[in-house]
């Protein structure tokens, strides 16, 4: 019987590999997920350990880049819990109309369903075209399907019904095109938004943003890796500026749980206090 602690390091020294060899750094991630991800990636390649792994991930770059996906977290849809986009219409749309430009930071957004679906909210509340969006992932695979913006036709229904929750105003059927299985987002909806590779783990802030929203990406990261989130997106906000998480996140634990107001508990939207 394979020994846990033995298999523990073996998933450390593959880790470290990953990221000595490639630069992306999953070393804090939660454990749980990074294990469990590990093992199913063993299984279906066919080798018998992770020590099996390493070579082969130093040598053979798709191997590599196979597992790296493993490792990605793109689970996302359109209009995800509702309440937060109704949230968003009703009280952090308000205040960016203050602004004479509004910049928002869409960090791990996946395949794009939700950067879609809060483009749709700004297009509706008017401030779209006075709005930047930098959509960032570190999966290029995933970035790629949201510049492309095509999903899965079996998928509209659950993402009209989470259209019409999130207080719609319109036909969800306006904002997309529907061919064989397949629908195309219309492209009038990322003319204001840039994709592109960033890393949580490893890469630095943004600045002047007015919005952060980052739905449950933390969960998947220790408390340290968190925390390291949690500074990128404070430091990127402007004062006055908005925080959004996923529903089982918050800062109530974090190192910067102080610099902010809860505005909205559900939807867990937080505002970046004034600071000396």
């Amino acid at each position: 019987m394979k020994n846990p602690e033995g298999e523990h390091t073996e998933i450390d020294l593959l880790l470290e590999t990953i990221y000595q060899r490639y630069g992306y750094d999953f070393r804090s991630y939660a454990r749980a997920s990074i294990v469990r991800r590990t093992m199913l990636f063993r299984s279906n390649a066919g080798c018998a350990s992770v020590s099996e792994m390493i070579p082969r991930i130093i040598d053979d770059e798709d191997f590599a880049s196979h597992l790296i996906r493993y490792f990605s977290i793109a689970v996302t849809e359109s209009f995800r819990d509702p309440l937060v986009y109704r949230a968003v219409r009703e009280k952090v749309i308000p205040l960016l109309r203050t602004w004479p430009h509004c910049k928002i930071w869409h960090a791990g957004c996946a395949t794009g369903e939700e950067v879609y679906s809060l483009a749709i909210v700004l297009k509706e509340e008017g401030i779209y075209d006075r709005t930047t969006i930098y959509a960032t992932d570190f999966n290029n695979e995933a970035l790629d399907r949201a510049r492309a913006g095509i999903y899965e036709i079996g998928k509209l229904k659950e993402a009209t019904r989470n259209y019409q929750q999130a207080g719609g105003k319109r036909s969800f059927s306006e904002y997309y095109h529907a061919r064989y299985q397949a629908a195309a987002m219309d492209k009038a909806l990322n003319e204001r938004v840039v994709f592109s590779s960033h890393n949580l783990a490893s890469d630095s802030a943004f600045g002047e943003m007015h919005l952060v929203f980052c739905r449950n990406v933390l969960i998947y990261f220790n408390h340290d890796l968190q925390n390291r989130a949690l500074g990128l997106f404070t430091e990127s906000l402007v004062h006055g500026g908005f925080l959004c998480l996923g529903t089982k996140e918050d800062l109530q634990f974090s190192d910067f749980s102080d610099r902010y107001e809860l505005v909205d508990k559900n939807a867990r939207i937080y505002k970046k206090k004034n600071w000396p």
